[in-house]
């Protein structure tokens, strides 16, 4: 697909050898050229890395994450393997950003992401800044569009990424403002984990207009489940499908040093994993991606592994 993709590299995938496969990175099939599985009959996981930081750089973060679909899939391949025995896993590389175009990125990655759920993928995006959002969401409304199917985008994140466009560009700051512009009343949005600290009273005020709901950081805690289960539970019922994007800043810093906006006040990984079990036990999810991972701020790979963890256990449940 020219000089915005590149084909998937096997040495990406890693792990313990085994005469079956017991682990990722022997169920993972690499596929040159986004040539996508068309077989609609076996249900599969498609694999598409965002490697880029051209968002993040015009939102003055920290660069670095153009690495983060490496590092999640050197993590990801170790990882024992429970899907159903019949399920595939196709890694389809990588989009980058040439020349700073990022739209143009974000063009490839929507079109592909649509492809992928038309031939019943459970798309898994691996970043990259969290402008993948803006594209990943595109492809799903897209898709979804002739289905009349309502769409729900649940972001566990410390930060809204409602913020406005930068010199009438788009940013990782900016997704969400830019999908509740272009889709108005067809834009479903909750976001769990919001840090006031990060987020100034604009953004709320900004969440507030384009009808967005939230949970701050001191009321998404496991002291205050019985409120949060009925705040997803109630976002879920009133959704045909869920995008899933899971931000890794939205972490403690303590479990997730390595992102581009660090912060000490996140939420822990245990309770992260009890959300997703429930957004999960929907049924409804229809696609994810996680977000963020800047490894060069990693310690020992953590946030990486976490990463890596995040998406295989939301994988599992929804192909359990």
């Amino acid at each position: 697909m020219g000089q915005i993709h590149q084909n998937p590299e096997t040495s990406n995938w890693y792990g313990r050898k085994s005469n079956s496969i017991e682990y990722w990175h022997q169920a993972s099939i690499s596929v040159n050229d986004l040539q996508l599985d068309t077989n609609t009959e076996k249900p599969k996981v498609g694999i598409l890395g965002y490697a880029s930081e051209e968002g993040v750089n015009r939102n003055q973060g920290r660069l670095g994450t153009k690495a983060g679909p490496k590092a999640i899939r050197n993590m990801m391949g170790s990882l024992a393997f429970h899907l159903p025995e019949q399920t595939r896993v196709f890694d389809y590389g990588d989009v980058i950003t040439h020349n700073s175009d990022m739209e143009s990125s974000h063009d490839l990655i929507s079109t592909t992401v649509a492809k992928l759920l038309e031939t019943n993928h459970f798309p898994v995006l691996l970043g990259g800044g969290h402008d993948l959002a803006l594209a990943h969401a595109r492809g799903v409304y897209h898709y979804l569009k002739s289905k009349g199917e309502k769409l729900g985008i649940i972001n566990l994140d410390a930060h809204f990424d409602l913020r406005p466009l930068n010199n009438g560009k788009g940013h990782s700051g900016s997704p969400f403002f830019q999908l509740a512009e272009e889709f108005k009343d067809d834009f479903h949005y909750l976001c769990l984990g919001i840090q006031r600290s990060v987020n100034p009273k604009s953004l709320f005020e900004t969440a507030e207009r384009s009808n967005s709901q939230w949970m701050v950081m001191e009321d998404f805690r496991l002291n205050n489940w019985e409120v949060i289960q009925e705040k997803i539970l109630w976002f879920l019922d009133s959704k045909d499908k869920i995008y899933l994007t899971v931000d890794m800043d939205g972490f403690a810093s303590a479990y997730a040093p390595g992102v581009s906006a660090p912060s000490p006040m996140g939420f822990e990984p245990d309770f992260a994993f009890k959300v997703f079990e429930l957004i999960t036990k929907s049924k409804k999810v229809i696609s994810m991606d996680v977000v963020e991972l800047n490894p060069n701020f990693d310690l020992d790979h953590a946030t990486a592994r976490l990463a890596a963890r995040c998406a295989e256990y939301v994988v599992r449940k929804v192909f359990s």
